[in-house]
């Protein structure tokens, strides 16, 4: 008999599942459920994307790239953050193509953090990073965003944070899930503190293009001192609607990303050819595409904020991604028990706020990439839900 238990690395076995997937799985096996979950945008990829990747395999462009992706691809990605956030990438060595930017995420943490080094996270956040860095031998130290603070961080944070085995901090910012956005200013104050402290930066900026209010994204790498220190996770997946296609990248000095690249090459060999082809053009001419979707998520955005308020569910107004995070607490529940109470009773999904770490108690995080027919009738059914609670 074969005992698994023995079997399986310590390391992987004491990494928690996600605690998003839970309420997938239970609406999956319920019908006529509202999935307010999902970060997923509800846009097809636009057409002339999608005509181009149709040509390519037409052309039967079906073979290996070269590991680090097409350098015709990487050639754009650079073009691109010069034109947008005049920050220049030499695409011979300084881009690697990943298959999404979760890849990226693995790539940079496996890459960079050692048996004992430390690694300051911010919380609330995406949920990846912290397995990774465990994984890795390595140590978190959290960062708890405050609402009080619009869910951003101060450089007396990070000082406090900050101890003699500190390597790297992640920054994921726009923010997934509270949609906060660090601004110029503010990533200028915080930097000096990064470079006193001789610190490693992975900003996480797979929402770089959905940022509202007029002052488009900021990267914390085109600040002076910040691009030698810096690895940027980017990607397609939000910006073009291109979830399905698995694309994305990472940019970084040259040495770091010679050793992601190597990395890369023995785990996944290239990102998918047709996706390289596809993301090509998607640089190249979705500029409009970006625009009209962020416009789009703007108007729902501003509803769904005005909604939870409305209903009694005070909600910080994002100024990035497609999600918010409404507080709770007047409600009496936990994020969890709230959550199943809420899909169990009124056929709502949302996502407990703590599935992003425990300083998201007390909230939920509510997508709206859907549409606003589908928001306007779970928004109904949360106000339904919150009566009851308070009848009771």
């Amino acid at each position: 008999m074969i005992y698994y238990n023995k079997l399986i690395n310590k390391s992987i076995k004491n990494v928690k599942p996600s605690g998003i997937r839970k309420f997938f799985s239970i609406a999956e096996e319920m019908e006529n459920v509202i999935s307010l979950g999902v970060g997923e945008p509800d846009f097809l990829t636009p057409w002339h994307i999608r005509e181009t990747a149709i040509d390519y395999l037409d052309k039967g462009a079906t073979r290996y790239t070269a590991n680090a992706g097409m350098i015709s691809l990487r050639e754009e990605i650079s073009a691109f953050y010069e034109r947008k956030y005049k920050i220049t990438y030499n695409p011979k060595n300084e881009i690697l193509v990943t298959v999404g930017g979760s890849e990226g995420i693995d790539m940079a943490v496996r890459t960079l953090i050692s048996h004992g080094d430390d690694v300051l996270v911010v919380e609330p956040s995406f949920v990846c990073y912290k397995p990774i860095i465990e994984t890795c031998g390595g140590n978190v130290t959290v960062i708890s965003a405050k609402e009080e603070n619009n869910f951003k961080i101060t450089p007396q944070e990070i000082e406090n944070a900050v101890n003699e085995n500190t390597k790297m901090i992640i920054l994921p910012f726009p923010n997934n899930p509270t949609g906060a956005v660090m601004r110029k200013s503010e990533l200028e104050a915080i930097s000096k503190t990064i470079i006193k402290h001789n610190l490693i930066v992975l900003s996480d900026e797979i929402y770089s293009e959905l940022t509202y209010g007029g002052t488009p994204h900021c990267t914390i790498a085109s600040l002076p001192g910040m691009k030698e220190r810096t690895v940027v996770i980017n990607g397609f997946s939000k910006t073009y609607s291109m979830t399905g296609w698995r694309l994305g990248y990472a940019l970084a000095p040259a040495p770091i990303i010679e050793q992601m690249t190597k990395l890369h090459q023995f785990a996944i060999m290239s990102a998918p050819t047709n996706s390289q082809y596809a993301a090509i053009d998607a640089l190249k001419f979705g500029d409009n595409d970006i625009a009209k979707m962020r416009d789009d998520y703007d108007m729902r955005r501003k509803y769904v904020v005005k909604r939870f308020n409305e209903i009694g569910l005070k909600c910080f107004e994002p100024e990035g991604a497609f999600y918010v995070f409404p507080c709770i607490k007047s409600t009496g529940l936990s994020s969890e028990e709230f959550c199943e109470k809420l899909i169990y009773s009124k056929k709502v999904a949302v996502v407990p706020g703590n599935a992003f770490g425990e300083c998201g108690e007390g909230y939920i995080r509510v997508s709206y990439c859907y549409s606003i027919d589908n928001l306007k009738k779970a928004i109904d059914r949360i106000e339904e839900f919150i009566n009851q609670i308070n009848f009771c």
